[in-house]
């Protein structure tokens, strides 16, 4: 489903999460990301508007630009920006903080 509303290319990795971790119909998942992300639900699913956004946003985007959060960092801030929990973000705090 991410990968059809362009998954890292929009904010379709985002909706789907909230779709999963709060059990949210799709509907109201893009409401509620568009809400976050200060956009409409229409134009969360713009690649031009979200290309720009998620960079500026720093929560990853599909080609590699130096110096841009990748894989982790990039999670655990589109975590905090949506107010969810990622498991691979609390496994990752969990291993770090035993070292």
């Amino acid at each position: 489903m991410a990968s059809g509303m362009g998954g890292i290319r929009t904010a379709g990795d985002m909706v789907a999460r909230m779709e999963f971790s709060k059990n949210m119909k799709i509907g109201k998942a893009k409401e509620y990301v568009a809400k976050k992300l200060g956009l409409s639900s229409l134009e969360i699913a713009d690649e031009h508007i979200m290309r720009e956004l998620r960079d500026d946003l720093k929560i990853g985007v599909v080609t590699g630009v130096p110096n841009a959060p990748r894989g982790i960092a990039a999670k655990m801030n589109i975590e905090r920006l949506i107010d969810t929990k990622i498991n691979s973000c609390e496994i990752f705090r969990e291993v770090t903080k035993k070292r």
